[in-house]
């Protein structure tokens, strides 16, 4: 086995994989194909997962490699797309059809660069030069100077106006009018999207396509804190809009062609529940891929979990090794619990985790800086890197980050402030019961009135910050049984499936604060 400083861990966020050096590592570490199957399928128009699930990671892998005859490309939207939506909205008046109208020539236009690109090799043949003709006026409208980014994409529906003059000089007639006289100066933006849509439209069906293509679009987990809440929402529900209007009201119904054409939205399951998509309980079963990683502890080395860090480390060795031989040469102690049961190292890890692979891999490279100080030429990692305060400090803190990141989707710095300290009233505890919260929570509800600051959303009752916190997995919830035999612990990162996307808390039990975040929160210790 290599020593522990040759190993490489990977890295936390997945869009690092893209670059060309990264790539054949990403390939060797990668894991569970099936769900690769599950997103290929026309119907697919969401991948959905909490952060550091993986949604970056199966869309880069995808990218990377042509994989079940389907070509893809990944897109991240940036701060500059919001705000050019924005303007948008303020010059044209725009509403919610509007934005979906102008996010759908968006997506034709990554798609019909996207297909081009790759020619030959993606058609049977041209149908009439429709599509050939296409690819032209966009040529014309950038100069040849396209860049396959969203926000350069944003530049063709942003000037609607001059788009459609010239995709009608390359494409011909436009409603049984000669080119030379159809007069765009007068039209509408909305108009003039309209016209755009159908040309790219006739273009598309004029084409058979010999290999699947599928757009990934992601990025939308993240609001700029210069983009108010709900003209953010406006945005990103335009593009939810967008991406199931031409996969399945157009995309899914062109004849005659081998490939499929789609898209495919990256969203967490918060925001999956505020796109206002129709029948969203049936979109979320039928035309979404949740990413699942839970396990059981005793059948831990049979998850896929375990499989990704067991091919971490042994993919990088100079010999094939047997399944779970590299997890076990590397990381061969047990740790203490609270029951006074040592479990083994990767149920540890388990414990600390919220079940995703960023986590393992963070704990890893947290871990990897830990044993190197100790030992520069250590080939293994000991209990004491797991539970040295540093490792715990510095894993907490990671998740606490994480936290953030999702807070700041919805509130303000200054709200996030005030959820930290709440936890301040908790006097150490990891545990309490709903009396001893709702004690807590009045207590911090008060100071926050008597210095009349703005009460935050998720301070509106009790009831409203205990899901708050339940939903971040914050803290989980504690039944028993009548006979105090069994004890029924619930995550909501554990309890959400397609059917039921946003677990509820129940109140008047018992909970506790995930291992993984005490130490940040500044609880498990009381102190004088």
């Amino acid at each position: 086995m290599i020593p522990i400083s040759n190993l490489n861990t990977g890295f936390n966020d997945a869009v690092n994989y893209k670059l060309r050096e990264n790539k054949e590592i990403f390939n060797n570490f990668f894991v569970n194909q099936k769900i690769i199957e599950d997103i290929v399928p026309t119907n697919i128009s969401f991948l959905v997962g909490d952060k550091g699930t993986g949604k970056t990671a199966y869309a880069v892998y995808m990218t990377n490699n042509e994989t079940k005859n389907t070509n893809s490309v990944l897109h991240f939207l940036m701060e500059t797309e919001y705000q050019k939506f924005v303007q948008l909205k303020k010059e044209h008046s725009l509403v919610l059809s509007d934005y979906t109208q102008a996010w759908r020539v968006i997506i034709y236009l990554l798609m019909a660069k996207k297909i081009s690109q790759n020619a030959p090799g993606n058609f049977s043949f041209f149908g009439n030069n429709k599509f050939q003709n296409l690819i032209n006026a966009i040529d014309d409208f950038y100069n040849d100077a396209f860049s396959p980014e969203i926000i350069t994409a944003m530049n063709f529906a942003e000037n609607s106006r001059v788009a459609a003059q010239v995709m009608n000089k390359h494409i011909g007639k436009f409603g049984g009018e000669n080119s030379t006289s159809v007069n765009f100066v007068n039209q509408t933006y909305q108009i003039n999207l309209l016209y755009l849509r159908k040309q790219f439209e006739e273009a598309f069906r004029s084409i058979k396509l010999v290999k699947n293509h599928i757009i990934f679009i992601d990025g939308i987990d993240v609001r700029p804190q210069n983009i108010p809440h709900e003209e953010y929402l406006d945005c990103v529900r335009g593009l939810a809009n967008a991406i199931w209007s031409v996969n399945n009201d157009f995309f899914a119904n062109i004849k005659d062609s081998h490939g499929r054409m789609k898209v495919v939205l990256l969203v967490r399951p918060d925001i999956f529940n505020l796109l206002g998509l129709q029948n969203q309980n049936t979109k979320m079963r039928d035309n979404s891929v949740l990413l699942d990683w839970r396990t059981k502890y005793p059948e831990y080395r049979k998850s896929e979990l375990f499989l990704l860090a067991d091919k971490i480390l042994s993919s990088q060795q100079e010999s094939k090794l047997e399944h779970g031989q590299a997890w076990d040469h590397y990381f061969p102690f047990k740790v203490e619990s609270k029951m006074k049961k040592a479990n083994d190292s990767f149920i540890s890890f388990l414990r600390f985790s919220l079940f995703r692979p960023r986590d393992i891999v963070t704990m890893i490279n947290i871990m990897k800086l830990s044993a190197l100080e100790r030992d520069k030429e250590a080939s293994h990692f000991i209990v004491n890197d797991f539970d040295s305060p540093t490792f715990r400090r510095a894993y907490s803190t990671y998740m606490l980050g994480e936290i953030k990141d999702q807070i700041s989707f919805y509130h303000t710095p200054e709200d996030y402030e005030d959820f930290l300290r709440f936890f301040s009233y908790l006097d150490g505890k990891t545990r309490f019961n709903y009396e001893e919260y709702t004690v807590f929570f009045e207590q911090f509800y008060d100071e926050i009135i008597s210095k009349k600051r703005q009460i935050p959303k998720f301070f509106g009752s009790p009831e409203d910050f205990l899901q708050f916190l339940y939903e971040l997995s914050i803290i989980c919830y504690i039944q028993e049984a009548e006979d105090d035999a069994e004890k029924f612990i619930s995550w909501c990162h554990q309890d959400r499936s397609t059917v039921n996307i946003s677990p509820k808390v129940i109140t008047r039990v018992r909970y506790e604060i995930h291992y993984g975040l005490a130490k940040a929160l500044n609880v498990g210790k009381r102190f004088k």
